[in-house]
């Protein structure tokens, strides 16, 4: 039993870690719910493992146990059932310190944590649909790969590779496009002048100056990133 309650604990480990460094979604799955499935497993296990303790020492003890259990799994399950509360609660609590997310203030802003890297890294929605961008103040515009575009409502077959731009393997065309809307949490913007790379000019979609002047203000104060609208 003992190896029983070894996996749990590693098990519950590795679910605060998803919980706090995964950003990207798990199998169509949050991080949260990933972390809650896994924290869900292993308590199982630890929990199996003292009912069988307990009964092996008398049956009061091992009935004792099993609704003591029963008690904590059904306790994990409404968690599990109001995850979507749980996340906006995490999120505000961890959003200064945990890598990369980002979070809504009250006041309407976003705030995002800096990565290891340095970066700042945003969800924005392009034409109602979520794409990663990294904050970048010496982009003239917002860039977004040829790798994404399709999934950002982009056709390939419209594009029009015919603006020469600076890349990190040289000099290459990039195609000219208006995002109808743009937005960052709840900052929205229209008809946001953008650019198209080539596929493998980039490894990143680049949160650029034709929407970042449009915004009231932003501000890197310490690890945090602060953008407020108009």
């Amino acid at each position: 039993m003992r190896g029983a309650r070894r996996a749990g604990l590693l098990l519950l480990a590795g679910a605060f870690l998803i919980a706090v460094l995964v950003e990207e979604p798990i199998a169509d799955f949050s991080p949260l719910e990933t972390a809650l499935a896994v924290s869900f497993c292993a308590l199982t296990l630890i929990l199996a493992a003292g009912i069988i303790e307990n009964f092996s020492r008398h049956w009061t003890y091992g009935v004792q146990a099993t609704a003591v259990s029963a008690g904590i799994l059904l306790a994990v399950l409404v968690a599990y059932s109001a995850r979507h509360e749980f996340e906006a609660v995490i999120d505000r609590a961890i959003g200064d310190v945990s890598l990369g997310r980002t979070v809504v203030t009250d006041k309407g802003e976003v705030v995002a944590a800096r990565k290891l890297d340095g970066s700042f890294v945003l969800t924005a929605k392009v034409n109602g649909r979520d794409g990663r961008f990294i904050f970048d103040t010496g982009a003239s515009t917002v860039v977004i790969r040829a790798e994404n575009a399709a999934a950002l409502g982009f056709k390939p077959e419209d594009l029009d590779y015919s603006v020469p731009v600076s890349t990190a393997n040289g000099t290459a065309l990039a195609a000219p496009v208006i995002i109808p809307i743009l937005s960052v949490g709840p900052i929205t913007e229209r008809n946001v002048e953008a650019l198209i790379t080539p596929s493998g000019s980039l490894h990143t979609n680049l949160l650029g100056m034709t929407f970042l002047e449009r915004l009231g203000s932003y501000e890197v104060r310490g690890n945090r990133l602060i953008l407020r609208r108009k």
